[in-house]
């Protein structure tokens, strides 16, 4: 059960890691912040749809306080998250909103259930941020912008708090239904920002096909695939497997956009990898999640 929770997990974070590589080949112009707007309309609308079809859909017993906590966080994560990137820069920006999230998330989970990370995770999340470090690591695109530095903690508390409060729906409900309603609340919450920008790229061929990938498969079935693997694990370890995404990205933009990476960065990527591996270690006696 943990491994294919692991892999769940780690398939959502791969599927995350497309989308920088997606929106590289949105019409230019595009703003990040409608662009994430959109994937989250697009993906809540399928979910719901899919959740439907599969009559799991449910508006009764849900926890209201739970629920619209998830639904602001995720909500909050996408214009937080772009507007980081776009203040800070993508090194700085990625590295604080992706690294601080799994260490936000071990604090919350002892704060809330007085429950402190064992040692495996203190060291797969330590190697994992340190990857994270050396893979972005290039003083000359560094820019330290502290409104942009908060935005990015923001998006990583965003992150964190989601997955905690999301292994509490699911005490509850299906993933899929959690998915489903979480994502459709968030959406409806944060549709007012497009009216903000300019949308005529979505009329676009190259803008409608890269946004209904980020929105169905980037976001829809990567969430789906991140709440069925939250159900079988810790939410600090599904943050931290979390971290998959990041250099999925890299990995990509060397593959298909021919960019290149250094030794540095290679040795961030082994980094990461070997955090994948700690995590995915059984031990013997393992702790009830």
């Amino acid at each position: 059960m943990k491994s294919a929770s692991i892999l769940f997990v780690l398939l959502a974070a791969i599927l995350w890691g497309t989308t920088g590589t997606a929106q590289s080949f949105a019409p230019e112009g595009t703003h990040p912040v409608a662009f994430g707007a959109f994937r989250l309309c697009i993906g809540g609308a399928a979910l719901l749809i899919f959740s439907i079809l599969q009559k799991n859909f449910s508006l009764s017993g849900w926890p209201i306080q739970s629920l619209v906590g998830a639904a602001l966080c995720m909500a909050f994560y996408q214009p937080f998250f772009f507007s980081a990137v776009l203040m800070t820069g993508v090194a700085v920006g990625t590295v604080t909103a992706i690294g601080s999230a799994p260490v936000i998330a071990g604090l919350l989970e002892w704060l809330l259930y007085k429950r402190l990370p064992d040692r495996k995770w203190w060291a797969a999340t330590i190697t994992a941020i340190t990857g994270c470090i050396f893979l972005f690591a290039n003083p000359q695109s560094i820019t330290v912008d502290p409104i942009g530095m908060l935005l990015a903690l923001g998006a990583g508390t965003a992150f964190a708090t989601y997955t905690i409060v999301s292994k509490e729906l699911l005490h509850t409900h299906p993933p899929d239904t959690v998915t489903a309603v979480v994502f459709t609340l968030a959406a409806l919450i944060l549709a007012p920002v497009l009216f903000f920008f300019d949308l005529s790229w979505i009329l676009t061929p190259t803008g409608l096909g890269t946004g209904l990938y980020i929105g169905i498969i980037a976001t829809a079935i990567a969430y789906l695939l991140f709440a069925r693997g939250l159900k079988g694990i810790k939410s600090s370890t599904a943050v931290t497997l979390s971290l998959a995404e990041p250099m999925t990205a890299a990995l990509l933009g060397v593959i298909l956009v021919g960019e290149t990476l250094s030794m540095l960065s290679w040795t961030g990527v082994l980094l990461l990898m070997m955090s994948i591996v700690i995590l995915s270690f059984k031990r013997k006696t393992e702790a009830r999640i």
